[in-house]
């Protein structure tokens, strides 16, 4: 024997699985999106910083400096450490500076330089073989790399670039070991 539902308890459920369906699935994928977004930034950010490491132990080291590398031969060697994510004639900027002290150091307020499209005067170099510096000088270098973000409308709160790349800077400041010259 069949029971009679009455009135409104209990009654027809057909439909209720799609409507909780799209309810629930644009949170859950904003939420797998955003987790995937900063996935990729973190895996650029360590490109970045091995890129920077990669510069200041050349520098620290002597190497650039006994080896007489180039400043084009110098961003070629960093650049291979992130040319995966984009062209580094467009995204990577390297900026390197010497002080003679740390308080020159802490005087120099300038904020790191990175491409912009709209501005073609912003090389990817912002130094010459003198900023390698010398024994015990402190040299600060400065990486800038823009990439694209796989989905902008959602993720980190990053500066930006006029053109919606995204700026992932990093930055080292050492004293330059007693190297030979």
């Amino acid at each position: 024997m069949k029971r009679k539902r009455i009135g409104g308890i209990g009654g027809d459920r057909r439909g209720s699985a799609a409507v909780e369906f799209a309810l629930v699935t644009p949170l859950f994928l904003a939420l797998v999106f955003s987790i995937l977004e900063a996935g990729w930034y973190f895996f650029v950010n360590s490109a970045v910083e091995e890129a920077n490491a990669l510069a200041a132990r050349l520098i620290r080291t002597g190497q650039a400096q006994d080896g007489g590398v180039s400043r084009d031969a110098f961003y070629d060697k960093i650049c291979n450490v992130v040319d995966t994510f984009g062209d580094c004639s467009e995204t990577l900027t390297i900026d390197i500076t010497s002080f003679s002290s740390f308080g020159a150091l802490a005087a120099d307020l300038s904020s790191p330089v990175c491409r912009d499209k709209s501005d073609p005067t912003i090389q990817g170099v912002q130094f010459d073989e003198t900023d390698y510096g010398g024994q015990r000088d402190i040299v600060r270098v400065r990486v800038c790399f823009l990439y694209k973000p796989v989905n902008p409308a959602l993720g980190l709160s990053l500066g930006r670039a006029p053109d919606g790349r995204r700026k992932v800077i990093s930055v080292s400041i050492f004293r330059n070991e007693p190297f030979d010259s």
